[in-house]
């Protein structure tokens, strides 16, 4: 597969394919993700673990931002940073678990470099180069609304850094979910403005609450991890997630907003390298079925496929994905249980 092929793989939005085609030219260009840490991870994060293998295989220098003082602004796990931080090495533990090669990516702290004078005149000027309402529209990016500026400041402040970030680490690309999308646009406009660097863009979809109910905002209906019944904790023990599969919404022959065809797309058949997705099913209902590409299974599903086969067959499948992660915190569970300790995982 070309580079800029498997960059593109599973994405929702580029911005802009020649830009990335242009960056792909270079020996090692740089790219980012940029987390709050701010509690247990889950499922979804297996798009942004596969999306950094494909950065890491066409040869980027990538970086993934805890971004500590930005969940402080955020109010994440109490605006305790000494939590925030802990959290922070819990989700380092979380990349290796899903396999990418932490040996191959940089781990930066928001905290490494904020006492530099360099990183704050780089805020004001991005504050300078943009309006207050439009700071306010790229709030989303903290799942936050424009009032809740108008009871704490530093919440203005969150959406500056972030461009700033970009500008800072000197990127080529700007990875991140849809939900960062506000924030990355921001970044190109007062790139042109301040003679910075413009970033492309690259966004992947967010998974959908498994009790999303076809909801139209995809940010309001993500997973989430303040909402324990809607996605599933890559902790979460095979029975867990059967029984979070068996409640799951998955109306009969609607592929559109149907989280176990979500999870099937763009976390199942990545993973399966070339061996099929099987449906196991007793041989007085058809008995078993294989599907080679997801088109293959969606259509299966509008020719009436039934959702609860479906929802075992994905269920067996997230098991065999975790098996490694939590084999993995066998091995190394002082961080899982310091956030178990902390409170911050239950």
């Amino acid at each position: 597969m070309e580079k800029l092929e498997r960059l593109i793989v599973n994405t929702e939005e580029v911005v802009t394919i020649e830009e990335l085609r242009a960056v792909l030219t270079k020996p090692s260009p740089k790219a980012y993700i940029g987390f709050e840490p701010s509690g247990v991870v889950h499922l979804g994060w297996k798009i942004c673990t596969n999306k950094i293998k494909d950065f890491l295989t066409c040869g980027f220098d990538f970086t993934v931002l805890l971004a500590d003082w930005h969940a402080y602004i955020n109010d994440k796990l109490g605006g305790d940073l000494e939590r925030i931080k802990l959290c922070g090495r819990y989700m380092q533990d979380c990349f290796a678990a899903m396999g990418v090669d932490t040996s191959k990516i940089r781990f930066v702290y928001a905290s490494d470099y904020v006492n530099d004078a360099k990183y704050w005149e780089l805020v004001l000027r991005t504050a300078k180069a943009t309006s207050v309402a439009r700071v306010k529209r790229a709030m989303d990016i903290m799942g936050r609304g424009e009032e809740e500026a108008e009871k704490d400041l530093s919440k203005l402040f969150y959406p500056a850094m972030q461009v700033s970030d970009i500008f800072y680490l000197n990127l080529d690309v700007a990875y991140g979910g849809t939900d960062q999308r506000h924030a990355h646009m921001l970044a190109r406009d007062v790139a042109k403005k301040i003679e910075q660097p413009i970033p492309v863009a690259i966004h992947t979809p967010l998974l959908t609450s498994l009790q999303a109910g076809g909801r139209m905002n995809p940010i309001e209906a993500k997973m989430s991890k303040s909402k324990p019944e809607s996605m599933i904790s890559i902790h979460d023990t095979p029975d867990e997630v059967k029984m979070k599969l068996s409640k799951a919404y998955c109306p009969e022959k609607q592929v559109e907003g149907n989280p176990v065809l979500e999870i099937c797309k763009f976390v199942i058949f990545p993973d399966l390298d070339g061996k099929p997705f099987l449906i196991q099913r007793p041989e007085k209902f058809g008995g078993n079925l294989e599907f080679t590409t997801y088109e293959a299974l969606a259509d299966a599903f509008i020719a009436g496929l039934h959702p609860l086969d479906l929802k075992n067959a994905t269920a067996n499948n997230i098991n065999t994905i975790l098996a490694p992660v939590h084999s993995f915190f066998e091995r190394h569970p002082q961080n899982y249980n310091k956030m178990r300790v902390a409170g911050i995982i239950l």
